[in-house]
């Protein structure tokens, strides 16, 4: 592969996977340039979408290239992405070869994601917290806490299954809902929406509402357009869950819902 080729896919392939991990569109677009700079490219051109890469080097030379990658929207890596800016920083700075920056690359490619106990607990407690925020006394906190735990085993599981992220939202919203309705069914009395609001959360697009606000202002507005109907989206998925649980106890004489 020839020099100009190896940088580009390098810059390209160190946007696609800050992309993948949630990084922001502007810094994507901002690492990339900065890299092709560091390795003396200084004719380019780069655009990034919020599930695209655009790229070419040297269009009116002999040796000019132009790369496309397709990026779909995934979850958020922090670790991953720290680690990638720590790449593009001692790039910039031309401490690392060409060959040295593919090696470290592939070393953030493998880095793993939380581990399921980790995802486990910190979901009971985030939902716990939620709850508590919301008014939930300590027996709702501690209930909230199990259902986070149940809320995040099934989004494990449904990672194997690869289910589309709507019909798991919406699927998610329903099981703590009917969970919850369940519960007071046989006579266990706690506020039900406190639980049920403070558990949903972990579902809630919050990181995705943030971006496309941001993207907005920074004048992204195709980037943010996409990241704005993916928040949408998901919130309407999670209604949707929530008010068929609330629909299907009613039908059977589910009391004050």
């Amino acid at each position: 592969m020839e020099g100009n080729q190896k940088i580009l896919k390098l810059a390209v392939s160190i946007g696609e996977l800050m992309l993948k991990s949630g990084g922001e569109i502007y810094r994507v677009q901002d690492t990339m340039e900065l890299i092709l700079k560091a390795y003396g490219i200084a004719d380019y051109n780069v655009f990034v979408v919020s599930n695209g890469i655009f790229a070419t080097v040297h269009e009116e030379r002999e040796d000019r290239g132009s790369m496309v990658r397709y990026v779909p929207l995934g979850s958020v890596h922090l670790e991953r992405i720290t680690e990638l800016n720590q790449l593009s920083r001692e790039i910039c700075e031309g401490n690392l070869s060409l060959e040295e920056a593919y090696r470290r690359l592939e070393y953030c490619k493998k880095l793993p994601s939380a581990r399921n106990w980790t995802l486990l607990l910190a979901s009971g407690m985030g939902c716990a917290g939620f709850g508590y925020t919301y008014g939930c006394r300590w027996q709702e906190c501690a209930l909230a806490f199990v259902l986070g735990i149940l809320l995040q085993g099934f989004l494990i599981a449904s990672r194997r299954v690869k289910l589309s992220r709507f019909v798991v939202n919406i699927i998610g919203s329903g099981l703590v809902s009917i969970v919850s309705f369940g519960l007071a069914a046989l006579g266990l009395v706690f506020l039900q929406d406190k639980v049920i609001i403070g558990t949903i959360f972990l579902l809630v697009p919050g990181v995705a509402l943030t971006t496309s606000i941001r993207e907005l202002f920074n004048g992204d507005y195709l980037s943010g357009s996409i990241h704005l109907a993916d928040a949408l989206m998901t919130a309407a998925c999670i209604a949707v869950g929530v008010g068929a649980a609330v629909r299907i106890f009613q039908m059977f004489g589910g009391a004050g819902l």
